[in-house]
């Protein structure tokens, strides 16, 4: 590519992003893992408009440091080739000078990257990369990087983030302050968390627009789909009947595929982000493997599209939202998530690190039933019992208290207050 083109591009994107206002950006948990001192490779990993490019821009320039941005997510730029790396170069260093850091913003959409993220690893410039993928630390960079990078997984506003953005009062008990935290999280499970819907009117516009972005762009054309309409069909379904578990022999008759290519649109999908699964916890991996259940990244996905049908659950999207968060609190602690069921029970949520079970986690919306109350506390005295973990916990929409169960106490916390916890701690 000619390099007075990249030159113009470059430019008009370093006044976009020179335009944002560093005051207006929102503080997110994931910038402390953001190591810039590091020689490793930073990479930030989520689905698409989750807030990647702003969340290491504002890093960048918190720090005052000089750094080189390049956006590869540019029509302008959908051209380029192993062949321009050189001429990248050469236009990055006329607009920026001699710059020691360098922000590749959606580096994946040019093949072979991997090849010139080394050599500038090699060169010692400290890198800040993005991607919508997450394939983009396997295969060749993994084997090329061998280990010299540092993941960081973004996901849309948590619901203390969100509601800091709206002023909602994170800190005080009051009634007051409970009553609207509770309102904001029950506005959330609607909206969820991407950021530039707070200001968007239309909300359907924007999902539906972004959906068919992540479907035709990161999916459709970069695995050949051949059947683009089934793959549709198949997320929208997905997204309608999250927190199940996901079964390829059924949804192949339903859909008129084989179960394999099921099974490799639905990996597609995650790798997009779009949906996130879960495994059963078992000791044997062939159980952990075969069994595993669908959430979706936001609950936006399943409010803002045409023809939902999953609009009302306001329990399945609870449970949704609450495992989002523990995996913004537990993976980068390297601590894994799972879900337990057998003939008697199920457990939603397991945290477990190097095989032992530190935390049983049931969630449901409204345990005002005394069924429904003890139903979930049976559940967690058994798994309590079978797993030998005594961090017991209820999460559901209004009552705070403790209670004993045979012997095992079961903390009971209000959702609004267990997602805004981990923020008081900071």
């Amino acid at each position: 590519m000619d390099i007075r083109k990249l030159i113009t591009v470059f430019s008009d994107q370093k006044e976009e992003l020179e335009s944002n206002e560093l005051s207006t950006l929102c503080d997110r948990w994931e910038e402390g893992q953001l190591s810039l001192s590091s020689k490793l490779a930073q990479v930030v990993i989520g689905v698409r408009r989750s807030g990647k490019s702003t969340l290491c821009e504002k890093v960048l320039r918190q720090h005052n440091v000089n750094f080189a941005y390049a956006n590869f997510d540019d029509d302008r730029l959908a051209t380029l080739t192993t062949e321009d790396f050189d001429t990248i170069l050469d236009a990055l260093y006329q607009l920026y000078g001699d710059f020691q850091f360098l922000f590749l913003d959606e580096m994946q959409n040019i093949d072979s990257w991997q090849l010139f993220v080394n050599r500038m690893l090699r060169q010692n410039v400290h890198l800040v990369i993005t991607g919508s993928n997450a394939k983009l630390l396997s295969g060749e960079l993994a084997t090329h990087l061998t280990g010299r990078y540092n993941k960081i997984e973004l996901f849309p506003f948590s619901f203390a983030e969100m509601a800091r953005m709206k002023s909602v009062n994170l800190t005080s008990l009051s009634v007051k302050a409970t009553a609207l935290r509770k309102k904001a999280l029950n506005e959330y499970l609607l909206e969820g968390g991407f950021p530039e819907l707070l200001n968007e009117s239309n909300k359907q516009g924007y999902i539906e627009a972004l959906l068919d972005s992540i479907i035709k762009n990161d999916i459709a054309q970069r695995f050949r789909i051949r059947y683009v309409e089934v793959l549709r069909r198949l997320a929208s379904y997905l997204m309608d009947n999250f927190c199940q578990e996901y079964s390829a022999k059924e949804l192949s008759a339903v859909f008129g595929v084989s179960d394999h290519t099921i099974d490799n649109y639905y990996s597609y999908l995650k790798e997009a982000f779009l949906l996130i699964g879960i495994h059963k916890f078992s000791y044997k991996s062939k159980e952990r493997i075969l069994n595993e259940k669908v959430y979706v990244v936001d609950p936006a996905f399943v409010t803002n599209r045409a023809e939902t049908v999953a609009t009302a659950n306001l329990g399945w999207r609870l449970e949704n939202i609450v495992f989002i968060e523990l995996l913004r609190r537990f993976r980068p602690q390297h601590k894994d998530i799972f879900y337990y069921r057998d003939r008697q029970r199920e457990v939603d949520f397991m945290v477990v690190k190097d095989g032992s079970v530190e935390q049983l986690i049931q969630v449901s919306y409204d345990i005002s039933s005394d069924k429904t109350r003890q139903r979930e506390l049976n559940a967690l005295v058994k798994a309590s019992e079978k797993f030998h973990c005594d961090d017991l916990l209820l999460i559901n929409m209004d009552e705070e208290e403790q209670e004993t169960v045979k012997g095992h106490r079961i903390r009971i916390v209000p959702a609004a207050e267990w997602l805004v916890g981990q923020l008081r701690m900071l």
